[in-house]
This record gives C-alpha cells, sequence and structure tokens, in this order.
C-alpha cells in the first residue's frame, strides 16, 4: 500500500514537473531559440572522486546528464546538439583509462540503439564526429551501426566528437581539399589533352605522375595514428585564411600555388605547345577556398553552433570546434557536468537570447 502511495506521488510530482517545465520553454521560445548548443561534458572523474565512487562511475552518472539534457533540448525545440566526448589528446591518459572508456562508450552505444532508449523515442539522428580510424575496433563498428540505424530520423541531430581534435579536423578538411582540387586539375589536364591543346602523350603522362607525386607529397604528408596526436604542430605550416575565420585559407592556396610553379618549372621546357601563358595559369593553378575548406569538416553536418556550453567553470575551448565558434557565447557554469541540469540550461538560453542581436549582426559582416 505504501509503495502504491510512493508510486502515486512520483507519478504526480513528475507529470507536474514536465508540465511546469514546458510552460517555462513556452516562455523562452517567445524569444529566438538556439539551433545548435554543443558542449564540453567537463568534470566527470571530480566528480566522481567528488562523490567518493569508483573509477568510470563519473562518466556513467556523466552519460545520465546527457540524456537528460537531450530531453531538454528536444523539448525546447533545439535542433543540433554536439558533445566533446572523447579528444584525441585524451589517448595519453593510462591506457587502463583509456580502455576503461572505449568499453563504457561501446555500452552506451548499445543502450542508445535500444528500442525504448531516448534516441529511438525522440527520433534522434546520431553522428560520431573526429577521426574514427583511431578508435578500437568492436567502438569503431558500434559507431557506424549507430549512424546507420539512426540515419532516417529526422527531428532531432546529436553529433558525438569522440577521437577529435579542432587541428586534426582542419588538417583533414586541407588534405581532402587537396586532393578534391588534385582531381579537378587532372580532368581538367585530360580535356586539354583530349582536344589537342597538349602534343605528346608520353610527355603529358610524365607532367601528370610530376604533378600527382609534388601535391599528394605536399598536401597528404600527415596523419597516421601517432601523426594524429602531434597535428597542433602539423597544422601550424598550412594555416592562414580568408576574412570569416582569420587562419587558414590564404596559405593552403599559396602552398598549393608555389608547388604548382616548382612542378611547372620543371615540366615547361619543351613539354607543353601552343597554350597562352594566361590559359596555362588559369588550369595549372589550384584555388582553393573557403567552402572547399567547410565542406570537408568532420562538423560539415550541422550548422555552427549557437552556443557552448563547458562545465566545471572553466573557461578554454581545449581544441574543440575552433573553427565552428567563431562568434558563438561560450557559458561556463561551475557545476560538474554530471550536475548540470535544468536551469543551467535555461540560463545559457538567457544570455543567447540576450546577445542575439549581437552575434547575428556579426555573422552577417562576414
Amino acid at each position: 500500500m505504501e509503495k502504491d502511495r510512493g508510486d502515486s506521488a512520483n507519478q504526480f510530482f513528475g507529470g507536474l514537473g514536465s508540465f511546469l517545465r514546458k510552460c517555462l520553454f513556452r516562455i523562452l521560445s517567445m524569444g529566438p531559440i538556439p539551433n545548435h548548443i554543443a558542449f564540453i561534458m567537463d568534470g566527470n572523474r571530480r566528480y566522481a572522486k567528488k562523490q567518493g565512487m569508483e573509477e568510470g562511475a563519473g562518466h556513467k552518472a556523466g552519460f545520465l546528464a546527457l540524456m537528460k539534457i537531450l530531453c531538454y533540448c528536444y523539448e525546447l525545440g533545439v535542433k543540433y546538439l554536439t558533445v566533446y566526448a572523447f579528444s584525441i589528446e585524451n589517448f595519453n591518459r593510462k591506457p587502463e583509462e583509456v580502455q576503461c572508456l572505449m568499453d563504457l562508450m561501446l555500452e552506451k552505444i548499445g543502450e542508445l540503439l535500444k528500442e525504448e532508449s531516448v534516441v529511438n523515442q525522440y527520433g534522434i539522428r546520431l553522428y560520431f564526429i573526429g577521426n574514427l580510424k583511431l578508435l578500437s575496433e568492436p567502438v569503431r563498428v558500434a559507431a557506424e551501426k549507430a549512424m546507420a540505424a539512426t540515419a532516417n530520423n529526422t527531428k532531432t541531430v546529436l553529433l558525438i566528437c569522440v577521437a577529435y581534435t579542432s587541428y586534426d579536423e582542419i588538417v583533414h578538411a586541407v588534405q581532402e581539399s587537396c586532393k578534391d582540387k588534385r582531381n579537378e586539375i587532372e580532368a581538367l589536364y585530360a580535356s586539354k589533352v583530349s582536344n589537342g591543346v597538349t602534343e605528346g602523350v608520353e610527355e603529358g603522362e610524365n607532367i601528370n605522375g610530376t604533378i600527382e607525386h609534388d601535391v599528394q607529397g605536399s598536401c597528404e604528408s600527415s596523419l597516421s595514428k601517432s601523426q594524429a596526436l602531434n597535428t597542433t604542430r602539423a597544422c601550424n605550416g598550412v594555416i592562414r585564411v580568408e576574412k570569416k575565420k582569420g587562419v587558414i585559407l590564404h596559405a593552403v592556396q599559396g602552398s598549393c600555388e608555389d608547388k604548382w610553379d616548382e612542378v611547372m618549372s620543371r615540366t615547361s621546357n619543351g613539354v607543353t605547345e601552343g597554350v597562352a601563358d594566361s590559359k596555362k595559369k588559369q588550369w595549372m593553378h589550384p584555388t582553393i577556398k573557403l567552402v572547399d575548406i567547410e565542406k570537408n569538416m568532420y562538423m560539415g553536418v550541422a550548422p555552427d553552433p549557437d552556443i557552448l556550453i563547458r562545465t566545471s567553470g572553466e573557461n578554454r575551448l581545449s581544441n574543440f570546434l575552433l573553427w565552428q565558434t567563431t562568434n558563438c557565447p561560450l557559458c561556463s557554469p561551475s557545476a560538474l557536468w554530471p550536475e548540470i541540469g535544468l536551469w543551467h540550461l535555461i540560463w545559457a538560453v538567457l544570455n543567447f537570447q540576450q546577445s542575439h542581436y549581437y552575434f547575428e549582426k556579426k555573422r552577417k559582416q562576414l
């Protein structure tokens, strides 16, 4: 009898809480609602230590906090959520801790795919963002399976950044852009040959071979597993951009153009005939634009975040979404990630609404 009364009371207060939350969200929706919120889930280990829990228990509590926040954001009408779950730099932790986290990740991915999970109840699509080749095979396979299983869900999108750093993402985007541009040049060169602009098939093959070697050698030389752990340094040689980001495109384009000039100087003596200098420049110089870089970003599947929330009171980005957060307010509640709750989210949204006009104006100026 007492148990039944307790259950009834829990249902009543649970229903009341849900009603009040929806009322709050209805009031919030009178102003602009963020389309994309990103979270740096900081403080799981400190929470476990604070609560006297065993190692790994803090991350399990953090998963429950994520599910709670996911529900709140769904009810509020937020379309995209991104969470920083595991950095490439985290591979430098003790091997047993890394293995524990991989096992926990495998377990939680399985839970997300269960029929009664929040993901299936709310129609949430999952993306695992990052250099997934660095993950253990079981985790990588599970992540790919989860993405395929939720591919038709359209209501909300959850992006889970694992084996991720912003430097690695930028280097990856530059490499892929160079590959794409090289393919364009090869296709254009082939069409020139077929139209009789270049004489000598044998010489043409030599040019093509030289071009492939030089561009591929200069633009593809970085990311093995060990090199990915040091992409901070790898990135320094390739960066500097257009006005929007301030760091990337100009040096990438200049680097490729220098390489093509070098190739031209080696191959132009008697190999290519009948082409004006202006036309040579037009098809020999690849132009990498901002849109090419952004198209190849891991995060290209989602718009830039409107809010970035980092728990535990820290104000650092820690190599997370550096490219995407140029005009994004940072909220830093002092609560550890497992302690995050409804009021932290509401406060972040209110701050977003207060500064929304300013950031929208900044975005339109780019």
